[in-house]
């Protein structure tokens, strides 16, 4: 049955009745999307920033421009989000989780380092590396992989990516955001992520295009420092070569 429109002198319709209903269609869908945050990829608004910041403070789970392809993430100590990511990832419970960190003292705060690993982390911070490195007690268990006790590191380069963790003022968790077969391509866009994942992330931070290429992942538990994964990050600049 459609909408009965009123009438205003002179007999034209007076589609006020009409237009009330769809804006109240359009907050009812809106409210079922993920909030989107428009922000400078260089130089991102503090204001901005706050308001992602407050989102994971408050539980919430993010995807957010990396320097490696787009992120999902979550407050460190919120077990409901991260249990999320899992879901939305289709990850099971020994899958690593990184933790993004401002800096190397933040680093050494939740990771075992030794004098050795201290100085390859300070030639290859902030980038696009990953690194395994011993949990330290900083850490809840439940957070560590269960078997090995390592936690993944990681201070990225990207403008955004460390504006966020500045202004949340601690580290937070993160995976890349890509679908959950094995082969599906990572997500290099705010508006893909929208597409895939509208309904199952809170805030998209929305800072332009990345790249698809992951990071570098760097096993530094061992006597030697060895990559586990081939990445956008240089091993040659580690001056290490990949285990392929």
């Amino acid at each position: 049955m459609g909408i009965s429109v009123p009438q205003i002198p002179g007999g034209r319709p007076c589609l006020s009745a009409e237009k009330s209903c769809l804006r109240r269609f359009a907050n009812r869908y809106n409210a079922l999307m993920a909030d989107l945050i428009h922000v400078n990829a260089e130089t991102p608004q503090p204001r901005r920033m706050d308001q992602v910041a407050a989102a994971l403070h408050e539980g919430r789970v993010i995807a957010y421009p990396t320097d490696s392809s787009y992120g999902l993430g979550c407050a460190m100590g919120e077990r409901g989000a991260i249990d999320r990511i899992r879901q939305i990832r289709g990850l099971g419970r020994d899958h690593f989780f990184t933790l993004v960190c401002r800096d190397l003292s933040e680093i050494s705060r939740y990771a075992k380092v030794e004098n050795a690993s201290f100085r390859l982390l300070k030639a290859a911070t902030p980038g696009a590396y990953t690194f395994i490195l011993p949990a330290s007690k900083e850490v809840p268990n439940w957070l560590a992989h269960p078997k090995r006790k390592t936690i993944g590191i990681r201070v990225p380069g990207h403008p955004v990516a460390r504006a966020i963790v500045e202004a949340l003022g601690e580290p937070f968790m993160s995976v890349t955001a890509q679908g959950q077969e094995d082969d599906d391509e990572a997500l290099s866009e705010a508006l893909d992520v929208r597409e895939r994942m509208d309904r199952q992330v809170d805030l998209i931070v929305d800072a332009g295009a990345t790249g698809v290429e992951p990071t570098t992942v760097v096993d530094l538990t061992g006597p030697m420092p060895r990559i586990l994964r081939p990445g956008k990050g240089s091993a040659e600049a580690l001056g290490i070569e990949s285990s392929d």
